[in-house]
């Protein structure tokens, strides 16, 4: 065994974390992932135009995994105190420098190469970590806390 070959990112969950999907994937399950991504995501308090976007940036990650990461991946979703995550890992042979460093908008009549794009504006925060052994993927949505004002006036105290 040597250390030439990097490994693919191992991720901790924080303590203060709730896991609330840790799934293999490929391509037949991408569909049913995505909802219950959505679920899941909405239960932690994720709704709206907020929750529309996370799951669109999921929904690209996934579809990366199985296209361009060897066909399959590993997704977790947790709830952080003021976060969702969402972690997309798969196994290709990782991403070139030069399309993680182009942060640019694809042409509007390019057929591909808007995941990442859209992945990066659709959440919060996007972490990568590539090489080839692989590549993981990191989003984030903040949780917008409601206050009893912003909900309007029959609102119900907490």
């Amino acid at each position: 065994m040597t250390n030439a070959e990097p490994r693919a990112p191992r991720t901790v969950v924080p303590i203060e974390s709730s896991l609330l999907i840790a799934e293999a994937f490929d391509q037949a399950q991408v569909t049913e992932l995505r909802h219950s991504v959505t679920s899941r995501a909405h239960a932690a308090g994720l709704a709206g135009q907020r929750l529309d976007d996370f799951v669109l940036a999921v929904n690209e990650l996934i579809t990366n995994a199985v296209r361009h990461g060897g066909g399959h991946g590993w997704l977790r979703l947790w709830l952080s105190t003021s976060e969702v995550v969402c972690e997309v890992a798969d196994h290709g042979r990782g991403i070139n420098a030069g399309r993680l460093a182009d942060h640019s908008r694809p042409a509007p009549d390019t057929a591909g190469g808007w995941g990442l794009w859209l992945a990066r504006e659709l959440s919060d925060t996007m972490e990568v970590v590539t090489g080839h052994a692989g590549t993981t993927v990191r989003i984030t949505a903040t949780l917008v806390a409601t206050s009893p004002a912003a909900a309007g006036p029959d609102a119900a105290p907490a």
